[in-house]
């Protein structure tokens, strides 16, 4: 049977399931160009659109009558002008909106932002990240959209005070998902107000900001926060850790990476009061990690990823994470001290389903380790051993006869990866990222075999 004749047999919903599997920009524009049918089907079911130069805006709405999604991310000359130039298109697709990514879309100011929210009343998530220059005007402007904003994104805007989350706060009261993330001229009396009013919120996000525990205490009363992360608030203390162990009841994910002032009986205290967590990241927030905070991880029964990059760990703290939390995924472990082949084994003793190990800078390592995770962890997608000095070609034998779901690899300057080791991991058919930066005992050989 001929090409074109294969090609009648297909409907449009059976084209339609076959876009559905295609999730690369690449794969999609190859699918439009095969012929007119593939087009026309692709054109009436696509929801998202990504402009690059604002000239072709007006022409690819009128292609795509379908769309709910706009990114403008990559599109630097939009500004007023050209939003006032593109709402003219037509007024249908404007209100069918619902999501808007504005991401560093710096020439954009207050006048042309709310125009365009004015025009979109139903939009439900915008991101305006990296907008550096959006100040409490901008922010006015966003609150507009009142209760249909679920979503918004407002990292680096820094400009934005508490004045201007106030606005926010007040106008947008059905906010579930909020990022503040270096927004740095927001304090306590902001977040203080937001808590108040957006009752709603499920996850939040204020990394970099100058708040106080104040803030956590504020923040302790939001019933159904969900995730927090407050990575580098370095003026938080072990005071706001106990607010948050006290509230926030529905919280399953934490992350307090790089908070200086904590200590980890501060943590500690929160598990306790929160046992059903299921994700905890604290990298480099603590200097010691003693055994009577070890064993409180024992509550954390459904704990599916833990991260502790830089913290001490001993020998009792991977027995108790291995017979406590046996649904974790992901375990983050990089730089941190104390990390053995005996510890390793402890870990994945009795076959912990791990999928993502970061060991980085674990230089005490040996080839048993890496013999102990292939055997106990064989659905593993990403390891990382960067600085692993002392693993040869046996633990890249051991990879490619067990790994076979590998999808990342950081082998980073582990100076034992040679081209015979590559040859092994050739094996790992799904590998996508290998890292061989600084690998100096590898050559075009072993290139050649990965290849």
């Amino acid at each position: 049977m001929d090409s074109a004749r294969l090609l009648c047999l297909l409907n449009e919903d059976l084209l339609i399931r076959i876009l559905s599997f295609l999730t690369y920009d690449s794969d999609r524009k190859a699918f439009r160009l095969v012929c007119k049918a593939f087009y026309r089907v692709d054109s009436l079911h696509r929801t998202h659109l990504k402009i690059l130069r604002p000239e072709f805006i007006t022409t690819l709405l009128s292609k795509f009558p379908n769309i709910y999604s706009l990114d403008l991310s990559i599109c630097p000359q939009i500004d007023d002008s050209a939003v006032s130039m593109l709402l003219p298109v037509g007024y249908d697709w404007s209100r069918r909106l619902k999501r808007l990514v504005l991401s560093r879309c710096t020439g954009l100011r207050s006048a042309g932002l709310e125009l365009l929210v004015k025009s979109c009343p139903f939009l439900d998530s915008i991101d305006v990240s990296y907008c550096c220059d959006f100040g409490d005007r901008e922010a006015a402007a966003l609150s507009i959209c009142g209760g249909s904003l679920r979503d918004l994104k407002m990292d680096r805007c820094l400009g934005v005070t508490d004045v201007g989350l106030a606005k926010i706060a007040i106008g947008c009261q059905c906010l579930e998902i909020l990022s503040l993330k270096w927004c740095l001229e927001i304090t306590d009396l902001g977040i203080d107000l937001l808590s108040k009013k957006c009752t709603q919120l499920k996850h939040l996000d204020i990394s970099y900001l100058k708040v106080t525990s104040g803030s956590l205490r504020s923040i302790s009363s939001m019933k159904k926060l969900e995730f927090f992360a407050m990575v580098g608030c370095g003026a938080v203390d072990d005071e706001g850790l106990h607010y948050l162990g006290n509230g926030c009841l529905s919280l399953q994910a934490l992350d307090i990476s790089r908070c200086d002032r904590l200590s980890s009986s501060a943590l500690a205290f929160l598990i306790k009061g929160h046992p059903s967590m299921l994700q905890i990241h604290a990298s480099y927030s603590f200097s010691e990690f003693p055994t009577k905070v070890i064993q409180e991880l024992k509550d954390l029964k459904n704990l599916k990823t833990l991260i502790l990059d830089g913290a001490p760990v001993s020998e009792s703290f991977f027995k108790i994470i291995n017979f406590s939390c046996k649904y974790l995924v992901e375990i983050g472990l990089g730089k941190c001290k104390g990390v053995t082949d005996m510890g390793i084994f402890q870990l994945v003793l009795g076959g912990v389903n791990l999928e993502v190990l970061n060991l980085t800078c674990c230089s005490d390592l040996t080839d048993n380790a890496i013999s102990a995770i292939t055997d106990s962890c064989r659905s593993v997608l990403c390891l990382k051993l960067e600085c692993c000095n002392s693993l040869t070609e046996k633990s890249l034998y051991r990879l490619g006869l067990h790994c076979s779901l590998l999808e990342e690899l950081d082998l980073t300057d582990c100076v034992g990866v040679n081209d015979a080791g590559l040859h092994y991991l050739s094996k790992c058919t799904k590998l996508v990222c290998l890292k061989l930066g600084l690998c100096t005992n590898i050559t075009d050989k072993g290139l050649y075999y990965i290849a």
